[in-house]
């Protein structure tokens, strides 16, 4: 017996991009889901994946390619914000230093922002980018969905003993995180339900005050977001862990 699909592709309109932090950036009319991950990770192979699309983004052999954030309209449902690959190292300090800004002050100031899916490689122990990435989401406390990627690079044995070791690593359990294989199309549904899981949970962030930053990007007035104390906290105490 065939499964349903749980994200069936009726519509899907390239919104633009937004370049720069406090730049151009779609209407927040619609819960925003952003992908996020190093360079090379494979995130465009999946999003291909994901909404069915030969070439809705572009897969490069340049782990770094993606300059800007790129933003979907899925289904009119939900928007799809594709965030730049972070942590390449051939990637200029001054590429960096535009990068970063643009994509915390997104994740800081965005209204409409549902949750985060954070791609790792399963072949890679997380790196100090990717743990850096999962504090700064606990801290925020954006609900966040953790794919490993490239699943299909390795047996099964091997890749479950990948998954509990990245989970450690973590702080996880391995079966909160979702194996996907754009090759295979391994994790496709598996992923696809937990953002419709993700979009039917109440708003997890109370209205931001937009634009009042500091030099840095960081929002100095904002209101706090649902259970931000206690992610605070949980990030804090996974701070001190590995430090």
């Amino acid at each position: 017996m065939t499964t349903p699909d749980p994200l069936v592709i009726r519509f899907l309109d390239f919104l633009g991009p937004q370049v720069t932090k406090g730049g151009w950036r779609p209407d927040e009319a619609l819960p925003e889901i952003a992908f996020a991950g190093r360079s090379n990770v494979g995130k465009s192979s999946l999003l291909n994946v994901l909404l069915r699309r030969k070439a809705l983004a572009r897969v490069s052999n340049t782990p770094g390619r993606t300059r800007q954030i790129n933003f979907f309209s899925v289904n009119k449902q939900f928007v799809l914000a594709d965030l730049p690959g972070y942590g390449y190292a051939k990637i200029s300090k001054s590429r960096k230093a535009e990068w970063r800004p643009l994509i915390e002050g997104y994740l800081k100031i965005s209204q409409k922002l549902a949750g985060v899916v954070l791609l790792l490689d399963v072949r890679h122990d997380p790196s100090h980018d990717d743990l850096q990435m999962l504090d700064f989401l606990a801290e925020l406390g954006a609900p966040t969905i953790v794919v490993a990627t490239k699943i299909d690079k390795m047996g099964p044995v091997v890749a479950a003993a990948r998954m509990q070791t990245m989970a450690e690593a973590l702080g996880l359990d391995p079966e909160q995180m979702v194996a996907f294989s754009s090759r295979t199309g391994e994790g496709r549904d598996e992923l696809a339900t937990a953002l419709m899981d993700l979009l039917a949970q109440p708003a997890w962030r109370e209205e931001v005050s937009v634009g009042v930053a500091d030099d840095d990007g960081d929002v100095v007035s904002q209101s706090a977001p649902d259970g931000a104390g206690a992610a605070e906290a949980v990030a804090e105490d996974t701070v001190e862990n590995r430090s």
